[in-house]
């Protein structure tokens, strides 16, 4: 077989790669057009009765914290603000070594608590327990280091509400943000977990944890993500949550039901991505078991969160993603095309395992040899730039119809400026950022194949969106 047979092989599957991709991704939209379009003609939380307000299953909300003074304090000032009828915060230092407890001490009024509570889920030593004489609804606890899922697990032990809340503590949600993503459980009482959309904080404005003004970021790092996040809430959650079948809710923004955690073990600390793997393992374990059960994604509360500005931290993101997705895929194998898994499992399951648990390494073989080609006189410039503008219109389109759904349905971002700027945007990421992207994805995926331990690394945060930063001593 000649050199040039196998380059047209490799090229004409990493084509057919693509397009299926692109599809797939199409037959997403659609379904989250036809959902979105259900849901703003029923919009729950504009028609619920009167009679359910006040009478809101009660939420704790959880917030795990590692090094989070920059922005902690309008994180919980934005919690405190929220239009919910009964709820508790819970805020877990998990061994900071900044002046996170610092700064919690002097804006909310710790003082310590020796609270009695359960253990039901294992976690590492809790040094103490406060409440904040400020906000009888304020917790927080103070325990060693032991990574964000066992933050979440002694979080959980010290809950008393049946549903609990998991949020990032550099993130902001909207005032309504509570009373739309509980809608689910109040709907349908066989709904154990929903998540809501997280939106890019970089470029807004927040002022005493309220978003006051929305805005695109400077960066434009930032605003390459900004596309994508869009892509990954508006196409991907939406499109399969009315199939039952979404095996992603975000951790900085999900809504579970406290038993049903309980009941599968709680937050796993030996994976990186303890979040995906406990959707899925809730899945796993409901499917099987032949319980009916509801994971539901609802597009409308937002909560705003900061992402990386630099190629470092954003590099280490990405890679801890995907050693994330690695994990919770490879841990519920057994979930794909059984039996009992419905659309799931024979459809969400395998079309994550090809197009995201192995797609770098289809992606990133695809585009070497389009390299190669070209250098080596393999196929012609015609050829060659024909290949270019199909791997980039596919990447383009799926990028355009994420960013049309956003303006057909929330139309945030409302300057004419930023429309421009988005749509030129969507079209700049395919040169240069997704194919950065596939590579630290293959990367997280060689180290997860290698058994490297997974490391966290540290988020650089400039906390710049947030007009008024608190610093310990300020009153």
């Amino acid at each position: 077989m000649t050199l040039e047979v196998v380059y047209s092989l490799v090229q004409l599957s990493f084509l057919l790669y693509l397009v299926a991709l692109t599809g797939g991704y199409l037959a997403l939209n659609v379904i989250s057009l036809m959902s979105l379009r259900q849901y703003f003609e029923e919009r729950t939380g504009d028609r619920l009765p009167g009679a359910f307000t006040g009478y809101e299953p009660q939420i704790s909300i959880i917030m795990p914290a590692y090094n989070e003074a920059a922005t902690i304090a309008s994180s919980i000032q934005s919690l405190l603000q929220l239009q919910y009828s009964e709820y508790e915060i819970i805020v877990v230092s998990d061994g900071s070594t900044d002046d996170t407890m610092d700064v919690l001490r002097q804006e909310f009024g710790l003082k310590p608590f020796p609270e009695a509570y359960s253990h039901d889920l294992p976690t590492q030593p809790v040094r103490a327990i406060y409440h904040s004489s400020k906000h009888p609804n304020v917790r927080v606890i103070d325990k060693d280091n032991g990574g964000k899922a066992d933050s979440l697990n002694a979080g959980i032990n010290l809950s008393v509400y049946p549903l609990f809340c998991c949020i990032d503590a550099d993130s902001i949600l909207a005032q309504d943000s509570l009373y739309r993503v509980v809608q689910p459980f109040l709907l349908d009482h066989r709904t154990i977990a929903t998540g809501g959309t997280i939106r890019v904080a970089n470029g807004c404005v927040v002022e005493n944890g309220l978003l006051k003004k929305v805005g695109l970021p400077s960066s434009f790092l930032a605003l390459l993500q900004t596309v994508e996040y869009l892509r990954a809430f508006l196409s991907g959650r939406q499109g399969w949550s009315p199939l039952n079948a979404m095996l992603i809710i975000a951790g900085a923004f999900g809504l579970f039901r406290k038993e049903s955690v309980l009941r599968v073990g709680g937050y796993r600390t030996n994976t990186i991505g303890e979040d995906m793997e406990l959707v899925v393992r809730l899945h796993h374990h409901y499917r099987l078991s032949g319980q009916p059960y509801r994971i539901t994604y609802v597009p409308d509360p937002v909560c705003w969160t900061e992402v990386p500005e630099d190629f470092r931290t954003l590099r280490n993101q990405r890679i801890r993603w995907q050693r994330g997705l690695c994990d919770s895929l490879g841990s519920h194998f057994q979930l794909c095309c059984h039996p009992k898994s419905g659309a799931v499992g024979w459809l969400a399951f395998p079309f994550m395992t090809i197009f995201e648990w192995f797609g770098p390494v289809f992606e990133i073989i695809g585009y070497v040899f389009l390299v190669i080609g070209l250098i080596l006189g393999i196929v012609s410039w015609q050829v060659w730039l024909a290949c270019l503008g199909v791997v980039v219109g596919l990447g383009v389109t799926l990028s355009l119809s994420a960013f049309l759904m956003e303006e057909m349905t929330f139309h945030l971002y409302q300057r004419r400026s930023e429309f421009w700027k988005m749509l030129l945007v969507a079209f700049l990421e395919n040169f240069g950022y997704r194919q950065l992207n596939s590579y630290w994805r293959l990367v997280g995926l060689i180290r997860w194949v290698r058994g490297t331990k997974a490391e966290w690394g540290n988020m650089i945060r400039s906390a710049a969106w947030q007009s008024q930063q608190v610093r310990p001593g300020n009153n």
